[in-house]
């Protein structure tokens, strides 16, 4: 089966919706999917104005979420850096352990940025004969440079925070150390929101989850605040305190983001997805039965492998047809799938030679 690419490049990773489709070329009747590729004049057109899901778009396509997602981490890069330093200011003038710990936080939720971009710059290097599926795999490994980041800053944070328990430190500046709180809230969200958003339109569950984290990050910021409140009514204890809550949210941060990152390497997708290619194959016509159906992430991009069981008389050429519809009606049902290889099974013949050895 061809490779082809995927046709709704600012769709959401998993949105299960039926699609309008632009194919980069104009169709003289409007059917969306049943266009024939056989026949001289449909062969002349295809030729002279290329399908969608052909190699160059494939690379465009590509690229683009690659660029969306750099631009994406350079405004988190930004926003988050500005953030932490003004929090850490404030957090040397103050005393603030508390603050110190959030600071750290959001100067590693600022970090992620860097081995995320490197990810995305190595992932738009095309195969080649080593490295046959591309480099789509380097955001998983850029998603478990971000678990060694986020437990690094937790273990930080709870030492400082144990060593102002046991030797406490007046806090000065409570008013500044308020105001950092809410400036840190307010960055992480605006980060939030804007790499959940990004993350899902080019389907990167890497930024996604950072973005998720951010978002914890600015509630811990809030924390802060209570802090600075006991402080000030003289619960010298309230400051470290918090720093521990910080910690622990910290951890619960880093549970889930391990918890993702070992998915991705696993090849974890949403069983909601399975089901929607086995439902796009069997509404497929000439498709009697399914086979396997695998589907896994290369980096923000999915990848499936199907078989289906087509009728036993068919000619080659009638059977190739069919696999190849499937395909196509695959790319175009599910939003960031690149490629779908389906191996069509004559009904009624199983797998003599090599049945034995197929999980």
């Amino acid at each position: 089966m061809r490779q082809t690419d995927p046709v709704a490049v600012d769709q959401a990773a998993h949105g299960h919706e039926p699609h309008d489709h632009e194919h980069g070329h104009d169709h003289d009747d409007e059917n969306d999917h049943d266009h024939p590729h056989d026949g001289l004049l449909n062969r002349l057109r295809h030729v002279l104005t290329p399908h969608s899901h052909d190699v160059a778009v494939a690379v465009d396509s590509a690229l683009e979420a690659s660029d969306r997602g750099m631009r994406a981490l350079l405004l988190s890069l930004s926003v988050l850096g500005a953030t932490a330093a003004i929090q850490a200011v404030v957090a040397v003038l103050s005393g603030s352990v508390a603050l110190l710990g959030d600071t750290l936080h959001n100067v590693a939720d600022a970090l992620t940025a860097l081995p995320l971009g490197l990810a995305f710059w190595v992932g738009r290097r095309p195969p080649n004969r080593r490295y046959t599926y591309g480099y789509g795999r380097a955001e998983d490994l850029a998603g478990v440079a971000i678990v060694v980041l986020i437990a690094a800053s937790s273990g930080l944070a709870a030492y400082e925070a144990v060593t102002r328990l046991v030797s406490p430190v007046h806090v000065h500046h409570l008013w500044a150390v308020a105001t950092a709180a809410v400036i840190g809230f307010a960055g992480n969200e605006i980060v939030a929101r804007y790499r959940v958003r990004v993350g899902r339109e080019i389907g990167s569950a890497a930024l996604v989850a950072d973005g998720l984290h951010a978002r914890t990050d600015g509630f811990t910021s809030l924390s802060v605040l209570l802090g600075a409140g006991g402080v000030a009514i003289g619960w010298r204890w309230a400051d470290p305190v918090v720093g521990l809550v910080i910690t622990v949210a910290i951890l619960v941060v880093l549970r889930d983001a391990a918890r993702e990152v070992y998915r991705r390497l696993m090849d974890a997708v949403d069983p909601g997805l399975v089901d929607q290619v086995e439902r796009v194959l069997r509404a497929t016509p000439g498709v009697l039965d399914l086979g396997q159906t695998r589907v896994r992430w290369i980096g923000h991009n999915l990848r499936a492998e199907c078989q289906v069981v087509v009728a036993a008389e068919l000619s080659v050429v009638e059977g190739h047809r069919i696999a190849e519809h499937c395909e196509h009606e695959l790319l175009h049902e599910l939003p960031r799938l690149s490629a779908a290889m389906v191996h069509a099974d004559p009904f009624g013949h199983e797998h003599e030679m090599t049945g034995h050895h197929r999980d």
